[in-house]
């Protein structure tokens, strides 16, 4: 079965990206658009969930222009997602009863520091495998439930329907027929135990969420349903992959066996380490995670470091400091300075994620003299991703007794060419870039494939990858080491600010 297309949604935080791949896994045609961030706060992060489904639509149509692709052509689809981002919607309008809050939100601050005061930490952990943080969804949902008039008596009669965004397009995509949610995301709600694979009554008892709302859970690759051909360009196409983005990049990028780790550099990074059938349980601020369930076989798992800024602070120098046009020009100035000059910069613009779990950390800029130029940021900006890299993964390996012998690299940063040297040089392990770096996508198509049987199985998967860049280290272990301890200096000076003024 080689002829046909599988197209991929990457639904990301701050765009839609929709790629067709052939069966070789080539990428055919591929359309991209962003979207509206809504920040109504100080910390809060919206989205409009409608905007969403109407630009991912439009970008469908312009990749499948690209590829020179009918829909009818399809064999299957592939969705992947920002994982956390909570919605809820009316069950017969389709409506949403409010916009989607992202996964960066931090307003549930304070409702996660009452659970882990009332001792609730380790309940949640042991069946989750997550932290008390507001990056997880459940939270979000509870305070959509507390604080928009309504929606909880609603919510209690079955009316509403919460979702992350992978469930959203699935029902928008069968016309509201189908309400589903795979084990990936699931497991990323706070709601979800990953051990026994259902929804916890204990943990929804404590976030007061009524069961009604909550979505199936199925397998990552499994087909789902059909879309609605009045809503996609006349096609019935099957829906059959889902998986959250990371969780899709580590499946991309073949990293199949046990101790096979990748980092995703998008708008934050994700270290993500597969472990097998085998669950481990991090006890120093990794989250242990489902990675996916293919069809039957048993539901693997993976080590997860989830670093909440990465990609979002080259943006913050674009958009808002204004030192740079786009996101290449911060290779240029940081290859035009020998040394960082002992500038750094602590990327906590909503907070640390893995493993500090700060979510009163706030952006720390430290250095400074006369001579510090627009090139000493964008550097310092650079650095801070390898670092918070490094971070993650000085743990992962701690943690999980397997060393690290590569890191396959992917997203929008893996093509910076000083990043990518520096992350090899910072880990003192190789980073190996492939050729398709759009490997979120490209693991949902994957997924989808596998169910359609478009792919035999995941060793025909395995031989498509291919490397592009292999960066090895270069630098001194002292230097490391000299480096490395400053930029643990400088996370200490940006724990907690926040807090600190009250």
């Amino acid at each position: 079965m080689k002829n046909g297309y599988v197209l991929a949604i990457d639904q990301g935080t701050t765009g839609s990206t929709v790629l067709v791949f052939d069966h070789d896994g080539a990428v055919r045609g591929k359309a991209y658009r962003e979207f509206t961030q809504h920040y109504p706060k100080p910390g809060w992060v919206e989205h409009d969930a409608l905007e969403i489904w109407e630009v991912t639509l439009q970008v469908a149509e312009d990749a499948l222009a690209r590829a020179d692709v009918q829909a009818e052509a399809l064999v299957a689809i592939g969705i992947t997602n920002q994982r956390e981002t909570a919605l809820l919607w009316d069950r017969q309008t389709g409506e949403p009863v409010h916009r989607a809050i992202v996964w960066q939100d931090r307003r549930t601050a304070a409702l996660c520091d009452e659970l882990r005061e009332r001792g609730l930490e380790p309940l949640f952990r042991n069946k989750t495998g997550l932290v008390s943080d507001p990056y997880f969804s459940g939270t979000k949902v509870r305070w959509l439930l507390d604080n928009v008039s309504g929606l909880r008596e609603r919510a209690e009669q079955g009316e509403l329907a919460f979702g992350t965004i992978d469930a959203w397009l699935v029902y928008k995509l069968t016309g509201g027929r189908v309400h589903v949610t795979d084990v990936s995301n699931a497991s990323r709600t706070l709601l979800y135990n990953i051990f026994e694979l259902e929804w916890d009554p204990e943990l929804l008892e404590i976030l007061d969420i009524p069961a009604a709302i909550l979505p199936e859970v199925k397998p990552s690759s499994h087909v789902y349903g059909e879309t609605d051909p009045e809503v996609f360009f006349g096609a019935s196409v099957p829906v059959a992959g889902i998986a959250g983005d990371q969780q899709a990049a580590l499946f991309g990028e073949a990293c199949y066996g046990q101790g096979l780790a990748k980092n995703t550099y998008g708008t934050g990074s994700f270290v993500l380490m597969n472990t097998g059938t085998q669950p481990v349980t991090s006890q120093r601020g990794l989250l242990t995670t489902i990675a996916w369930g293919v069809g039957d076989e048993p539901v693997e798992y993976a080590l997860e470091g989830a670093i909440f800024v990465t990609g979002a602070a080259v943006q913050w120098l674009r958009d808002e400091l204004q030192i740079i046009a786009n996101a290449a020009d911060t290779e240029h100035l940081a290859l035009s300075l020998p040394a960082n000059d002992n500038v750094y910069f602590v990327p906590a613009l909503t907070g640390l994620g893995a493993p500090y779990w700060d979510p009163y950390a706030r952006g720390t800029l430290l250095g400074i003299t006369r001579g510090t130029s627009k090139a000493h940021i964008a550097r310092a900006v650079l650095e801070s991703i390898a670092y918070q890299t490094r971070d993650v993964v000085e743990v992962m390996v701690a943690e999980s007794g397997i060393p690290l012998k590569e890191l396959r690299a992917d997203g929008g940063a893996s093509v910076n060419t000083f990043l990518m040297q520096f992350q090899a040089d910072t880990l003192g392990v190789p980073v190996k870039v492939p050729r398709i770096t759009e490997t979120t996508a490209l693991g949902a198509a994957y997924l989808a494939g596998l169910a359609t049987g478009f792919w035999k199985d995941r060793a025909e998967i395995d031989a498509k990858w291919q490397l592009a860049q292999c960066y090895r280290p270069g630098m001194k272990e002292s230097e490391r080491a000299a480096l490395y301890r400053r930029w643990h200096k400088a996370v200490e000076h940006a724990r907690a600010w926040d807090a600190a003024l009250e």
